[in-house]
């Protein structure tokens, strides 16, 4: 701990000031209570513990002539009266290309051991927004890697997702496929919250050499503080902004949403602020969409930032306010199924639950018309599948449902991808138009002169009146 506050020192970036010094008068829980400061939030200070041992602070809220304070690190042998110092500084956060294949923590500093991070530019850590007008729209689409995201859930270069899932499905493997696979020039990795050996895990299984090299982990774990993990959030978007700004194309992995939040809610009920929402207080649910909203498409320079957020489902459940929120705030949601991830399918992925509200903007008319009528025979034959493994459906009886029995075990090897198998973005619309051409032949309007099959591109397909609406 003294070494990690050594080297914030060493940097030259804080700055303590030598008066107008203030004094600990109370400590409740996490948050701690001062007087005798005068200072705007988020400020930092340098609380005085002992003689050999200070530790940062951060303004988080104030009460006439009382500071609330929330430590950046685990706070010990702290005494009534000791002292704090402002820190004079711009809010500055280390960036540039020497972080490629870094880990840092929520400030900045190497936790990787291997050493400074050499020559780095201090950019701000609160830039202006842009506005929405002057943003490029999202008309390219960014390959992941992902059989089943390419295809059936196109995400576009500036696309906002979040990928939903409950404990023990695989969102830490989809997201490391999607770090090792994708074509995005840089890949931003944020660690919120999570066990302290997935940071570890992460980087040994799915970051080596040349991916690595691309990439920059902001780790903070769940046993860190919450103004330190909020703070690693916040970096991590603003070191994707910051290679936005150079014209890269930027994955921003964000792991996970939920924790970032449960971090908001402990420094809101700290400092005073009434529950709302299932413990959630009102802050929360504005923080969420401040954060959202800095990702996206830059201002002409062919930059973007296009970020997957994993938000988790206590008991699968949907309707949880962290995972309500995040789905009216962003431009689809990728939905991790237990019950495929039991039937031995991975990565789990359900097309049914799913959505990418940006996919049309980025994919050509044929390849959509394919997606959809996919996602239409899966869902017939999850509607049908407890008839049909009773035996009580008889084939014949909807030659809808016909198709769909036919198509399933087609869509099921689509759906099924090892973690160490990567498909472009071509692969995954040909392996999607593939479940269809397999079926063409066996499948006939009869109504139609010739025999024109079912899932051609026919009128007279019973699945394109719905698609045609659709599109």
């Amino acid at each position: 701990m003294l070494s990690y506050f050594a080297d914030r020192l060493a940097s030259g970036v804080p700055e303590v000031k030598a008066h107008a010094v203030g004094h600990i008068s109370r400590v409740v829980g996490l948050s701690l209570e001062a007087v005798g400061l005068n200072l705007a939030m988020g400020s930092r200070c340098q609380v005085v513990a002992s003689d050999s041992l200070s530790f940062e602070v951060e303004v988080v809220g104030f009460n006439h002539s009382i500071t609330y304070l929330m430590p950046l690190v685990p706070i010990r042998e702290l005494k009534p009266g000791a002292l704090v110092k402002p820190i004079i500084a711009s809010v500055a956060v280390p960036a540039g290309d020497s972080l490629l294949g870094r880990i840092v923590d929520g400030v900045g500093s190497p936790i990787d051991g291997k050493g400074s991070l050499g020559s780095v530019e201090n950019i701000s850590f609160h830039p202006q927004p842009i506005n929405p007008l002057d943003r490029e729209p999202i008309n390219q689409v960014l390959d992941v890697g992902v059989r089943s995201i390419n295809a059936s859930l196109s995400i576009g270069c500036g696309q906002r997702v979040g990928l939903f899932a409950g404990s023990g499905v695989g969102k830490s493997v989809l997201l490391g496929m999607m770090s090792r696979f994708t074509e995005a020039d840089v890949v931003i990795v944020a660690l919120v919250g999570e066990r302290g050996k997935e940071v570890r895990e992460f980087v040994e299984s799915n970051l080596s050499g040349s991916n690595l090299a691309k990439a920059v982990i902001v780790a903070a774990p769940a046993d860190e503080t919450p103004v330190m993990r909020l703070r690693s959030g916040m970096y991590a978007t603003r070191l994707a902004e910051y290679f936005r700004d150079q014209g890269k194309r930027t994955l921003l992995l964000f792991d996970s949403l939920t924790r970032y939040a449960q971090a908001q809610r402990e420094i809101a009920l700290a400092t005073g602020e009434p529950p709302a929402t299932k413990g959630y207080p009102p802050s929360v649910f504005s923080r969420l969409p401040q954060l959202v909203e800095r990702a996206g498409n830059g201002s002409g320079n062919g930059g973007s930032v296009t970020a997957i957020y994993t938000v988790l489902v206590e008991g699968d459940d949907l309707s949880d306010p962290i995972a309500d929120s995040a789905r009216a705030i962003l431009d689809g949601h990728i939905v991790l199924s237990r019950e495929i991830a039991e039937q031995a399918i991975y990565p789990a992925v359900d097309i049914q639950a799913s959505v990418s509200r940006s996919m049309a903007a980025v994919v050509d008319q044929s390849h959509l018309r394919s997606a959809l009528k996919v996602k239409q025979l899966y869902a017939r034959y999850q509607q049908s599948r407890d008839l049909i493994n009773v035996g009580a459906y008889v084939i014949g009886a909807d030659k809808i449902t016909d198709l769909a029995v036919s198509c399933q075990p087609a869509i099921e090897a689509f759906l099924t991808q090892s973690h160490y198998e990567s498909v472009s973005f071509d692969e995954s619309v040909s392996a999607l138009a593939a479940i269809l051409a397999d079926t063409s032949d066996d499948y006939v309007d009869e109504g139609e002169e010739g025999g024109a099959s079912f899932v051609s591109e026919s009128p007279s397909s019973p699945l394109d009146p719905v698609v045609a609406n659709n599109v």
